[in-house]
């Protein structure tokens, strides 16, 4: 499966696949959703309560397999479906299939720019992370992203996951603290091993700022300190992932310099949307 996810990713530019699910695939977590069909040639995948991923291998396409596979799902109760970098082969499928699309999540790059300097609220302190940060990391997501569907259900098993990937560093992972000494947000950065020749790619990987300091310009300082650090490490390049009605984030990131690059939409039945 992963071996597809990687085909599909060299043809479409877009990994079929979150992270997430490459994790629980790659761990052999429990998945509500597994079919693998045709020795590989098609695939869906869905953990937990996540909507179903799906992905035809690129010299397969065009025959049914992908139509026939949703078909399959559908008749068997799953309603919704990603299309991550929203394809116009799966904007064609979701139509055939009457599919709407119910959930927009944008893919904004900025490149290069002015250097960013942060300015923390009064009484906040920003920092690098410690290993004694990693629950209150995990409590403060979990309050940041209480009704997100994927983020807010990280929890610490997840967070120590992502911590033992080869991409994790310690030096890359920003938390706040108030003047009790109490981690009120953080700002996680992420940077993988580029292709050969090519240049790095960062991520402004998860912002979290706990309700009670919405509104002082925390999430904003934050994000700044991680573009800063990213700058520093000679990364030039920064993708981040923002719900399409965040109008608030999208108004933070834009005025740092960020721009729609792509877009991942999340189709489903009306009745189920």
């Amino acid at each position: 499966m992963l071996a597809l996810n990687h085909a599909a990713h060299q043809a479409d530019g877009v990994e079929p696949f979150n992270e997430a699910t490459r994790l629980a695939v790659g761990a052999g977590d429990p998945l509500r959703v597994g079919r693998v069909v045709d020795g590989g040639v098609a695939a869906a995948v869905a953990v937990g309560d996540a909507p179903v991923e799906l992905t035809v291998h690129p010299d397969h396409r065009r025959q049914g397999r992908g139509r026939a596979l949703a078909s399959e799902l559908l008749d068997a109760g799953e309603h919704r479906f990603w299309a991550h970098g929203d394809l116009p082969g799966a904007q064609a499928l979701a139509s055939s299939l009457g599919l709407e699309p119910v959930r927009t999540l944008l893919v904004l790059r900025r490149e290069g720019g002015e250097p960013v300097v942060e300015q923390v609220p009064a009484g906040t302190t920003i920092r690098t992370f410690r290993p004694d940060d990693a629950d209150a990391v995990v409590r403060v997501n979990g309050r940041a992203f209480a009704h997100h569907p994927e983020q807010g259900a990280m929890d610490r098993a997840d967070f120590d996951r992502r911590a033992a990937s080869d991409w994790f560093d310690p030096e890359g992972l920003f938390v706040a603290e108030d003047e009790q000494g109490q981690v009120v947000g953080f700002h996680w950065t992420k940077v993988e091993a580029p292709a050969w020749g090519e240049p790095p790619v960062g991520e402004v990987y998860v912002v979290g700022v706990d309700p009670d300091h919405h509104g002082g310009g925390l999430g904003t300082a934050l994000t700044a300190r991680g573009l800063r650090h990213l700058a520093e490490s000679g990364v030039d390049v920064v993708d981040l992932y923002v719900e399409g009605d965040n109008g608030p984030a999208l108004a933070v990131y834009r005025r740092l310099g960020f721009v729609e690059r792509a877009r991942d939409v999340l189709y489903a039945r009306p009745s189920a949307s």
